[in-house]
This record gives structure tokens, sequence and C-alpha cells, in this order.
């Protein structure tokens, strides 16, 4: 299974998920769409960025259909370092406190993603892996002009193709 497709690393009672994406777009077109609020609420919800190390992270996912406060998530930005690394907290009232990481590197023509998820428990981590899967296709989606997938169709597709692999 690629990164793409999103790998899980377990070590004890926490997980890591890793993807990774090439991404035929500029570096700067990349990182606008990760870090700006405008764009990022295209493709995964609303968003407000203190955009600076210590700066505080808000987010509103536009999916899971669950309740405004089990999907809101906040966060301390621990690296800024633009057009480079973004990390931020990830503090959500559902999952374990856990870190995010958007690594853009430029590559073949284009900028290479490397988002990690660490912190998560095995079991929360399995359930983000789809989800985080179908928001990184809604990002390409984006960054295309290409209309968005939808999110709730995409993770059952990811989550589907993931257990057939296990079975």
């Amino acid at each position: 299974m690629s990164d793409r497709d999103g790998k899980l690393t377990i070590d004890g009672d926490l997980a890591v998920l890793t993807f990774e994406r090439q991404l035929p777009y500029p570096i700067e077109a990349v990182w606008s769409a990760i870090t700006d609020p405008d764009e990022r609420r295209e493709w995964f919800g609303a968003t407000t960025v203190d955009a600076r190390p210590g700066g505080r992270i808000e987010m509103d996912p536009i999916s899971p259909d669950v309740p405004a406060d089990a999907k809101r998530m906040t966060g301390r930005i621990t690296v800024w370092d633009p057009p480079h690394v973004f990390e931020h907290e990830w503090n959500q009232s559902v999952v374990e406190p856990s870190v995010v990481r958007y690594e853009l590197r430029r590559e073949n023509g284009g900028t290479r993603l490397t988002f990690t998820h660490r912190g998560l428990g095995v079991s929360n981590a399995h359930g983000f892996r789809p989800g985080t899967h179908a928001y990184l296709d809604r990002l390409e989606a984006h960054l295309a002009g290409a209309p968005l997938p939808d999110w709730d169709t995409r993770y059952r597709e990811v989550a589907e193709s993931l257990a057939t692999r296990k079975a």
C-alpha cells in the first residue's frame, strides 16, 4: 500500500498517519491552499490561522455530519516555515491531543506533500485514515480547479477499500 493511501504506524497505544502526494502545482500554490483561510474553507471547512509560531489555528471541518463541538479543532502553531513546513496541535473533543504536520518540497516540477498526524490513539487513527484521505483528495481537486469530491462518499469508498485489502 502506498503512502498516498496513507500509512499507519503503531507505537504502543499511539499511532502516526503518513500520507505522501506528488502534486503538479508550484509549492506556493500548495502552501496557500493549506494555510490561507479562504482557500482552506473551500476544501476543508471554516478556518482561522494566526500565521506565526505560537499562533492559534481553529477549524470547523465540513464533514463528518456530527455535532459541531465534536468536529471543531483548535491548536497552537508549532512550526511556521513558509512555504515548507506548517505544523500545529490538533485538539478536538473526540480524540487524543495530537499534532498535524504538512511538509512541502519542490520535486519533479511540482510539490511533494508529506502529511503526518501523530499522537492519535490506534482506534482513532484507523477512523482518521479514510477521512484524511478524503480531505487530501478534496485538496487536490481544489488545486486542480476541479469539482470537489463529496467527503462522505470518499470516506466510505476509502474505508471499504482498506477493509477489502485487509481481508
